[in-house]
């Protein structure tokens, strides 16, 4: 196999250019997504049917559904309709953290629900809200459960962000398309998207672990 390493070099600003853009979006959508999850999990754990209905609604149908069609309702449709026009940067932003939420949200749900129902009572009892309680008490010991399955959902979260070249995002996925397409080469390019993508991916996955450790 002729490796030509000239068209990797030829492309490296690019390629650092969509590498920072993939990290931004990444590091945005992780950001709202983690918040929008939050409310939509507590949404979700209320006991009153037409308070929990629409945000089971919301969870079903973004994981129901592949981020593929979301993306491409996002850019075309939901967008649009808010600012009047197409904006690749918005639109990938808008539908990863959309899509996030989902997951995130039962990540919380299933966090805080593992924690025993004393606690809260506990906390009652010694006058806490059920604000406080769920502040003070519950939630500092369910993330502490909760960092694996946020890891495991940051990393494919930043995985995922390669969909956004479709609609013309200019990050890592795009300049390596557009690699592959001025030189008709398939290894150059692709490999090095996959090497930059390990590269992210493995970095936050040992700084989730350095992190697990000290919690």
């Amino acid at each position: 196999m002729d490796f030509r390493f000239d068209i990797i070099i030829d492309y490296m600003p690019l390629i650092l250019r969509g590498t920072m853009l993939t990290i931004g979006i990444s590091i945005l959508s992780i950001i709202l997504g983690s918040i929008l999850g939050l409310g939509i999990g507590f949404g979700k754990m209320s006991s009153r049917w037409y308070i929990r209905w629409p945000f089971q609604s919301y969870i079903n149908f973004f994981r129901g559904t592949p981020l593929f069609v979301q993306i491409f309702i996002v850019h075309f449709g939901v967008i649009p309709a808010i600012i009047g026009r197409t904006d690749p940067f918005i639109a990938a932003i808008t539908a990863l953290s959309l899509n996030s939420a989902a997951y995130t949200a039962e990540i919380y749900r299933a966090g805080i629900q593992s924690i025993d129902k004393g606690q809260r009572e506990a906390a009652q009892s010694l006058g806490m809200t059920n604000v406080q309680a769920m502040r003070y008490v519950i939630l500092p010991q369910a993330i502490k459960r909760m960092i694996p399955a946020f890891g495991n959902e940051f990393i494919v979260l930043i995985k995922d962000s390669s969909l956004v070249a479709v609609i013309a995002a200019q990050e890592l996925m795009y300049w390596s398309q557009a690699m592959s397409g001025q030189y008709y080469r398939i290894w150059e390019p692709y490999l090095t998207a996959a090497l930059v993508y390990f590269i992210l991916t493995y970095s936050l996955s040992k700084l989730l672990n350095y992190i697990e450790r000290r919690m």
